[in-house]
Order: C-alpha cells, then sequence, then structure tokens
C-alpha cells in the first residue's frame, strides 16, 4: 500500500538539512531502486523552486511499505528527523488516483 509521509521542518533548520541531505537521499535512491518512490521533494518555505537562505517548510515523501507500522519505522528513521531538521512527522495512508 502507499503513505504519504508530511514532515514539518524546525526553524532555522537549513544548515542541518544541508549537511544531512546526503544520507536523505541515499535511503530515497533506495526506495527508488526498489521501485516504490512515487514523488518526494521539500516545501519551499517561500514561493519559488529556489528559495535561498529561506529554506524549507517541510516535506512530502510518497513511497509504498507492507504497512503503517513499516511506513512509520521508516520515516522515524530518517537522517533528517535525527538532526533535527524535522519536528513533526506524520505517516498516513494514501490512496492513488491519478495519474
Amino acid at each position: 500500500m502507499l503513505y504519504a509521509i508530511i514532515a514539518t521542518d524546525a526553524p532555522q533548520s537549513l544548515e542541518n538539512r544541508l549537511a544531512s541531505r546526503p544520507a536523505h537521499l541515499e535511503r530515497l535512491e533506495q526506495l527508488k531502486s526498489e521501485g516504490r518512490l512515487v514523488l518526494a521533494g521539500p516545501h519551499p518555505a517561500i514561493d519559488s523552486n529556489d528559495p535561498g537562505q529561506a529554506g524549507f517548510s517541510g516535506s512530502l515523501i510518497v513511497a509504498e511499505f507492507a504497512s503503517l507500522e513499516q511506513a512509520r519505522q521508516w520515516a522515524d528513521a530518517d537522517p533528517y528527523k535525527a538532526a533535527g531538521v524535522y519536528v513533526d512527522v506524520q505517516v498516513k495512508p494514501f490512496k492513488r488516483v491519478l495519474p
């Protein structure tokens, strides 16, 4: 089943985000190579594809997991969470309708 991982960034976390990004992306690449990643990306803190020093307000990942518990475990092990980038992470079942 698909699950949406919706994370909220801590204020002033851009430096930690940038430092942890390679490890974060490595985990996403693993999901992608397994054919389980639907989409992933950050929410810019301002209305721009390149928010610069404004940074990001959070992230969205939609991926396939065997269960809600496995999706939560995967989200809990994210390097952004360990680095204090994420202050809140919600994991919800997701039903893809389009495309």
